[in-house]
């Protein structure tokens, strides 16, 4: 009954939204914001779902190829419109991002803001969120012995060197972003190659039967024929609705903040991508619940990699095509603060996966230094121009940088096993175990 509850309720979220687009009624900016926002979080849970039971029925190949661009796709279709809004405008103001005279944050900052905040929500919230729930629940089920000694840490199977050695070639692209004046079409090329190396490579595991959970599991339980068509039908309902809303939520996000004073640059950063992040979140919470971890936290380093691969890769791409250009992507020195502190928090996580584990201390260091930027911001006056990102990003290099040195003689076996150790070797019990850190 409640997995039938949930999907009626990511069902009837998207109602409004589509109501409030077909209307044509304007109601205030928040109000706006909050409808289309609840339609996208329904559509993406709708989203989440169908995915997961669409690998009962086609290849793991065909699966990963389309449920790659599928778990994007929400945050995929707000930063689309920031991204073509800023292609727009460049290809009618010449190399401003928006109109002379206008006051506010440009399209082009925006369409970065959503990436880079996307990207950090997923590790700083997402990772330790595994990790601590996975402690909190073993804890409370008064687990003992052996079982409770695991449970200090969540251990990723070997097979998953593969997410995280592609995770660390995208990083280590990454880091030269920030020195960057724009996200040029060749450095789409770059981190979408990888993407494509990644799925291809990905692709010739074998095929594993899906551990749903929750509304996917109740439709998972439906005869074939049925079960395809229930998904077909949840993808088109969907993509639609994101489609259809997308950049309403995004126009209504903007008002919001001029209308309040609100920072139209954070309630960008944070609040739409933790609305398309949310069934992402519950789901590997759902499996840190049950206790497992490997799925919980697998499917969240699988999400990073996509998002910082296909996601920033295809940014420069859609503002390309809407400046009738070759133009890269514009970034100013405030966003190549935001790009160097993403990027030092995905080394710093690359960093603790070389043991293929990330231990109760280590999410702790991760969550607190998510918060420490905000909490260190506050306190930063605006003259130091984004001094407290940079430290924040160093923070992370440093003591990135001091774990690969300590655990430098695991890197090597986890290249091995990412780039070239057959999946069918890797999921035996014998061969490369990487010892804790």
């Amino acid at each position: 009954m409640r997995q039938r509850v949930s999907l009626a309720l990511a069902i009837g979220a998207t109602g409004p939204g589509v109501w409030l687009r077909f209307t044509g009624a304007h109601p205030p900016d928040v109000v706006a914001a909050l409808v289309y926002g609840l339609a996208i979080v329904g559509a993406a849970f709708l989203l989440s779902w169908a995915a997961e039971v669409a690998q009962l029925d086609i290849s793991a190949g065909l699966a990963i190829a389309v449920l790659a661009f599928i778990a994007v796709l929400p945050e995929y279709a707000v930063d689309m419109v920031f991204a073509s809004k800023g292609g727009n405008a460049v290809q009618a103001f010449g190399t401003a991002c928006k109109a002379p005279g206008a006051s506010g944050e440009s399209a082009c900052s925006l369409a970065l803001a959503n990436m880079t905040g996307a990207n950090r929500l997923l590790i700083g919230l997402g990772w330790s969120m595994v990790v601590f729930i996975a402690w909190h629940r073993a804890r409370a089920s008064g687990a003992r012995g052996p079982r409770a000694s695991r449970i200090r840490e969540v251990r990723l199977e070997r097979t998953h060197s593969v997410e995280v050695t592609y995770l660390a070639l995208a990083t280590a692209y990454s880091l030269l972003l920030p020195l960057k004046h724009s996200v040029t079409p060749i450095d789409a090329l770059v981190l979408v190659g990888i993407f494509v190396a990644y799925t291809i490579r990905i692709s010739r595991a074998p095929a594993e039967e899906p551990h749903l959970v929750g509304p996917a599991e109740l439709l998972g339980r439906l005869p074939r024929r049925r079960r395809l068509t229930t998904v077909i039908g949840l993808f088109v309902i969907s993509a639609t609705v994101i489609v259809l809303c997308a950049e309403h939520f995004a126009d209504a996000l903007v008002g919001t903040g001029r209308e309040f004073g609100i920072s139209e640059f954070l309630l960008v950063q944070w609040l739409a991508p933790f609305a398309s992040e949310a069934p992402e979140l519950l789901i590997a919470g759902l499996y840190a619940w049950r206790l497992n971890t490997n799925a919980g936290l697998g499917t969240l380093v699988s999400s990073k990699v996509n998002q910082w691969t296909l996601l920033v890769g295809t940014l420069p791409v859609v503002f390309a095509i809407a400046s009738g250009g070759l133009h890269g992507l514009p970034i100013d020195s405030h966003q190549r603060e935001e790009l160097f502190l993403t990027a030092a928090q995905s080394f710093f996580a690359v960093a603790i996966l070389v043991t293929l584990s990330i231990s109760t201390r280590e999410a702790l260091l991760l969550f607190s230094l998510f918060w420490a930027q905000f909490v260190i911001g506050a306190v930063v006056p605006d003259s130091f121009g984004g001094i407290e990102m940079i430290a924040v990003g160093v923070a992370y290099v440093l003591l990135g940088a001091g774990i690969i040195i300590r655990q430098r003689r695991l890197l090597r076996p986890l290249l091995r096993d990412g780039f070239r150790t057959p999946h069918r070797e890797m999921a035996t019990i014998d061969g490369w175990t990487p010892e804790p850190s």
